[in-house]
């Protein structure tokens, strides 16, 4: 069946709040981990995880970095206006170059209590922390179906990435039913975090501490790290019966071209996604590679883009190797060092992967994209390893614990 017929419904199951984590633990290694590989269950922390993968894997991570994109601006009449900074105006070339914007930037932004926000008016945002004083001001400039253009503007001779950390608060997603704290901060970011620009975080990563990639290469097995600024859609839930009525969400990728070179080398080896966001970036480069194979000029005119079924269209498939070669002659050819391009991939049962043979991930919202992502991995085994989960407290979503997702066919393949 081709995964445009699947039926949400069939992706589903009962997710009581007990089993959501509302805090982090005080040790982000002390997560549960649940290890699925070969029918078995097995169960761990996160600080052994090494034991868990075999010797010259490679792993990669998604270091982007959350920005703090909700802005509470008070009305005089005490009322307050949440600006949700979802993503750049599309006259900005990528994220990076909006988050560097300096004195003002437009922004498409969420806006809870619009209606109090009369046409004309500017809000201001006043900050003080010691000798540094600024006021953002947020000016409604257009409405569309589904957000605001906002232009927010400041004082001062710094970016719009230092702005949301000064003045926004930290986006914890929805279901997570409380105010941010200052331990937010730290807590909702990974420890590798290095580029500004999502507004949930890569939430495989958060387990991850110095110590335990330590220990991942003292098993001399090597990392790497992609880009992925995580968009809100990742929370947006499936409304339609099938998914060819989905409208997939898109997000700005960035590989660096060193990372590319990596995955060539590394080849026949095993190779581990950790989260969602990395997987959805390393298969949408195999794609992309496909793209320029067909159409040398293909990237000529705009930034590289993978539709939502692009991936279910093609027949006579390269190597993953002929396509990742194909994108690093690529940078080459244009003397660049890094590949910046949109994905709106959808990865969902019947998908064939490409790049992958494993996934660090955590427990995923019933009838969500990421649980079909996960169905696509490990087929319908994906039901007996959430009932174990629920059946045996480990915590579920953003805080919570996670696990180690084998494919289905791993064990064909002679590297494991």
């Amino acid at each position: 069946m081709h995964p445009k017929h699947l039926s949400i419904k069939d992706f589903t199951y009962n997710l009581p709040e007990e089993k959501i984590a509302f805090h982090p633990l005080n040790n982000r290694d002390d997560a549960r981990l649940l290890v699925f590989k070969d029918q078995e269950i097995q169960t761990d922390i996160y600080r052994n995880i090494a034991s868990h993968i075999p010797t010259e894997t490679l792993m990669i991570f998604n270091n982007t970095k959350v920005v703090e994109a909700r802005l509470l601006f008070k009305k005089d009449t005490g009322s307050v206006i949440e600006v949700f900074c979802l993503q750049p105006h599309e006259m900005y070339a990528d994220i990076t170059t909006a988050m560097n914007q300096t004195g003002s930037v437009q922004w498409l932004c969420l806006v809870g209590g619009a209606s109090k926000w009369k046409n004309g008016q500017i809000l201001n945002l006043p900050f003080e922390a010691g000798a540094l004083t600024f006021t953002l001001e947020a000016g409604l400039i257009e409405k569309r179906s589904d957000c605001f253009v906002i232009e927010l503007k400041w004082s001062g001779d710094f970016s719009f990435a230092e702005v949301l950390h000064y003045a926004g608060h930290v986006p914890l997603p929805p279901y997570i039913k409380r105010q941010d704290e200052t331990a937010d901060k730290s807590r909702y970011q990974t420890v590798f975090a290095r580029h500004d620009g999502s507004v949930a975080a890569p939430t495989a990563g958060l387990h991850f501490t110095e110590n335990v990639l330590s220990s991942l290469g003292q098993k001399n097995i090597d990392t790497g790290f992609v880009t992925l600024h995580v968009g809100a859609g990742t929370f947006r839930p499936v409304k339609a019966a099938t998914m060819q009525e989905h409208d997939m969400h898109s997000e700005f990728i960035e590989v660096e071209k060193e990372l590319i070179e990596q995955l060539i080398d590394q080849d026949s080896k095993p190779l581990v996604a950790v989260g969602t966001t990395s997987l959805r970036t390393l298969e949408s480069l195999y794609w992309l590679g496909v793209r320029l194979m067909a159409n040398p000029h293909a990237f000529e005119h705009e930034i590289p883009f993978l539709s939502q079924w692009e991936a279910y269209e093609h027949a006579n498939l390269p190597l993953k190797t002929e396509a990742l070669k194909t994108l690093l002659e690529y940078l080459s050819q244009t003397g660049n060092n890094r590949l910046i391009a949109k994905t709106q991939i959808i990865i969902a049962p019947g998908y064939a992967f490409k790049m992958i043979d494993g996934l660090v991930t955590n427990f995923h919202q019933p009838s969500s994209t990421l649980l079909l992502l996960v169905a696509a991995l490990i087929g319908d085994n994906w039901k007996k390893v959430y009932d174990y989960a629920l059946q045996n407290d480990f915590r579920f979503l953003s805080y919570g614990d996670g696990s180690l997702l084998w494919s289905d066919d791993h064990h064909k393949k002679p590297h494991l």
